[in-house]
């Protein structure tokens, strides 16, 4: 296993983000993440004693592996994210890391947790919560950011979970949030949550988009399935959310055989729960994987699609056009993929190109609704 010296001497530049999206303007790295190895490498921590949350592409976990931190837990939401880390640690010769879940396995004994604030502070509140419920008594988080993305109301988040917290002074366009002194918390983790919208049953935890609310996209999308939604054997419901197009089609599709897939291991978490509540769990398989890769080729009849315009806090069309370019590979020849959007996105031309013919179902102030045909 190659070593380096520290925060100081660690190739960053060489960090990749494959297999998500990769653009000039895209980094694998930037300043909050050598500002939370910094800190972490002046503190007398062991490696098994350190949890890392939100590493994208591992600019966190792997610089502390390569000076020695031997152990270090990690979590990461995303499965793009997963594959990247597991990739760059094998350019690098690096290994000593061990992945986990945002669960007790992460963060049992843990005395210091390293965390990239997320986007949500609903996601920073499960963080929050479950660092004070299974880690040390003593754990110290430490979380970090752009000062361009940060907020008073991710202080407030955090002191619910925490006695102390402490902003300090920026460095790099960058801020660390030092909390400690955990509170107690409830004997029971308050998430994930559910709210019903008519017969549809929505489980949510913090992490998945939208929550348990039913987003507006989703539902613009649903009123066209439900005015005609093709009859189909096999159906993918691509980037699925908390479930509800995979569990809406197959309550109204009893044959149909459904797939949920999501890249976030929230979202995941979530549509499971949704398929358990709604009673689909015979017809609906929900994993956890990045735009269907392990999925066959040519092996759905129907594709269903609400894309993100967002890679992490940057509007980039490439986060649509990898999700349009998996529903081409996993549709049939005649299938057929229902998407919703922004209007304003225009999206219509390229997926005429990535799928087939392409034609409006439904347009509204703020989102279309089209279908597409494998050609």
């Amino acid at each position: 296993m190659r070593s380096y010296a520290g925060d100081v001497d660690f190739p960053y530049a060489r960090l990749r983000r494959r297999p998500d999206v990769e653009a000039d303007n895209l980094q694998a790295h930037d300043a909050t993440d050598a500002l939370l190895v910094a800190r972490a490498l002046t503190l007398d921590v062991r490696g098994e004693d350190i949890a890392v949350i939100g590493d994208e592409y591992g600019a966190i976990t792997l610089p502390l592996t390569a000076s020695g931190r031997k152990g270090v837990r990690v979590h990461q939401d995303l499965a793009t994210g997963r594959r990247a880390l597991a990739l760059n640690a094998a350019d690098l010769d690096l290994d000593g890391f061990v992945p986990h879940e945002l669960d007790a396995d992460l963060l049992a004994g843990v005395r210091l947790v390293l965390l990239q604030l997320p986007k949500s502070l609903a996601e920073l509140e499960e963080v929050a919560d479950a660092v004070a419920r299974w880690a040390a008594p003593d754990v110290v988080l430490v979380a970090g950011g752009r000062v361009k993305h940060m907020t008073l109301a991710q202080n407030e988040v955090l002191a619910r979970s925490f006695g102390s917290v402490q902003a300090e002074r920026a460095e790099r366009k960058s801020r660390l949030v030092v909390a400690s002194a955990p509170r107690e918390v409830p004997a029971d983790p308050p998430f994930p949550v559910s709210q019903r919208h008519g017969d549809l049953a929505l489980v949510a935890h913090r992490g998945a988009f939208a929550g348990a609310r039913l987003d507006i996209g989703t539902r613009v999308l649903l009123d066209v399935l439900d005015e005609g939604a093709p009859d189909a054997g096999t159906v993918v419901d691509l980037g699925c959310g908390t479930g509800a197009l995979a569990v809406s089609y197959a309550a109204a599709h009893p044959e149909a055989r459904v797939i949920a897939t999501d890249r976030s291991a929230a979202a995941v978490a979530s549509a499971r729960a949704t398929v358990a509540a709604n009673g689909v769990a015979a017809r609906v398989s929900v994993t956890h994987d990045d735009a269907g890769s392990e999925l066959p080729d040519a092996s759905a009849d129907l594709v269903l699609l609400n894309p993100p315009f967002h890679l992490g806090t940057s509007v980039h069309a490439g986060a649509a056009t990898r999700l349009f370019e998996a529903a081409a590979r996993l549709l049939r020849p005649g299938g057929e993929l229902f998407t919703v959007f922004n209007s304003s996105l225009a999206y219509r031309a390229e997926l005429t190109r990535l799928v087939g013919t392409t034609e409006q179902l439904r347009r509204t102030p703020k989102f279309t609704v089209t279908r597409s045909v494998r050609r």
